[in-house]
């Protein structure tokens, strides 16, 4: 099924604790995702200067812009809706392992995939199914933002929505496949 690479010394634990080996599928799915994650991250860098931009022009010449204004919400929206996969990846979201951290390892195992399975990968599917409509309903009515002089397009908005979960069920996909992958290992 799914080629492991080990290291001499085995695989190494991540943040959780969980000691995982690469497959070749978790290689490309990480990748993307961690490229997808690694290039947004620029999305806070201007945010910050629109922000900026938007305190100077706000303060000092007594303009502002329900543009702009929007733009730094959609701007934070993406940012962090494209972070949550990477978060995934990175091993570097919350995870509340009160009963867990102190099992064996195949335990541990068993019951990240059942999480997997049961949870994380269900859920990202649901939410991606049925953000879909969501969006398309948005770009059929061509829908914009009701202030005046708002931002058009909220379709596109509304996409990042899907794409944060497909993104996620990718992300559950190649962990599910490190983990089946480790729960072959011999021990």
């Amino acid at each position: 099924m799914l080629l492991t690479q080990v290291a001499p010394g085995g695989p190494k634990a991540g943040p959780s604790g969980i000691p995982l080996p690469e497959t070749r599928l978790s290689r490309g799915i990480d990748a993307a995702i961690v490229w997808i994650g690694e290039t947004s991250s620029w999305i806070w860098t201007l945010l910050m200067l629109l922000i900026v931009y938007q305190v100077v022009q706000r303060y000092l010449f007594g303009l502002g812009s329900i543009k702009f204004e929007e733009a730094q919400w959609h701007l934070f929206a993406i940012g962090f809706m494209l972070g949550i996969p990477f978060t995934e990846v990175a091993e570097r979201h919350v995870r509340i392992d009160v009963f867990a951290e102190h099992w064996p390892l195949r335990r541990r195992l068993w019951f990240e995939s059942f999480g997997l399975l049961a949870f994380l990968i269900p859920f990202s599917v649901f939410v991606a199914w049925w953000a879909v409509p969501y969006m398309l309903h948005s770009w059929q009515l061509g829908e914009i933002s009701s202030a005046p002089d708002g931002l058009p397009y909220r379709y596109v908005l509304k996409a990042f929505i899907v794409a944060t979960f497909v993104l996620l069920a990718a992300a559950g996909v190649s962990r599910l496949s490190r983990v089946v992958a480790a729960l072959r290992l011999p021990g």
